[in-house]
């Protein structure tokens, strides 16, 4: 069976990557990209009600992104712990509830607390649902449901979120980076060359509308078009 992508919300998740190089080629230290990605962040989560989009999942920080500088680690958590601090008033205004997904035993206590009090808050929020991604390791979860002894494509599906419809990385690279594997099974990908700082409410515009022009078949083919009746029986009908 298709999948019509006109009406329905989306599912959108988006690998935000640049930060760093677009910090290099300006000659501003890596942090600095950071900082404007989190703009970004803003602009894309304040567009996306507006473009049907019901979930919004952001790669924030993977289980190998701790390979970094700790002074780059460090510096990112801050940055975390900041963003959830000062947008969870907003978020609350306008509906949007936060949550994260991936491990937590290794955070900071600064970002557990600011994570603890923003998802709290605003659980409640109907408009949008906003994941963070953060120590995410799509390969770890499906070991971990393993572990736990799934076996059936059901067993696993309980250990994952909403399947993904749309998929966004920025920055140029063509991969999924152990990003959501299971819930990417049938998305559709849009690779974008433009640096995540750079990425703008028209830019996530612009990928929904080339995947609104798709035709998901999830593995069918499109159903023939009913022949054209000629003569007599043309008439008749």
């Amino acid at each position: 069976m298709l999948k019509s992508t006109s009406d329905c919300k989306l599912h959108v998740a988006i690998i935000m990557d640049g930060n760093g190089r677009w910090a290099e080629v300006r000659g501003m230290p890596r942090i600095a990209g950071h900082r404007a990605g989190a703009e970004s962040v803003r602009r894309v989560v304040e567009a996306a009600p507006e473009l049907s989009v019901g979930v919004l999942t952001l790669y924030s920080f993977s289980s190998d992104n701790w390979k970094r500088p700790v002074e780059e680690v460090n510096a990112l958590f801050e940055l975390l712990t900041d963003y959830l601090e000062s947008e969870r008033d907003e978020c609350l205004m306008n509906g949007i509830r936060i949550r994260a997904i991936g491990r937590r035993d290794r955070l900071p206590a600064a970002v557990l607390r600011a994570l603890a009090r923003t998802e709290q808050e605003t659980a409640a929020g109907r408009e949008l649902e906003v994941r963070l991604a953060i120590d995410y390791s799509a390969r770890d979860i499906i070991s971990a449901a393993a572990g736990r002894g799934a076996k059936t494509r059901a067993d696993f599906e309980k250990a994952f979120g909403p399947e993904v419809d749309l998929l966004i990385r920025t920055g140029g690279e063509q991969r999924l980076s152990d990003f959501l594997l299971w819930e990417c099974a049938y998305a559709e990908l849009v690779f974008s060359r433009r640096m995540w700082p750079d990425f703008a409410a028209e830019d996530l515009a612009g990928a929904i509308r080339e995947f609104r022009g798709r035709e998901r078949r999830f593995g069918a083919i499109r159903a023939p078009a009913p022949a054209r009746k000629l003569g007599m029986e043309a008439w008749l009908d």
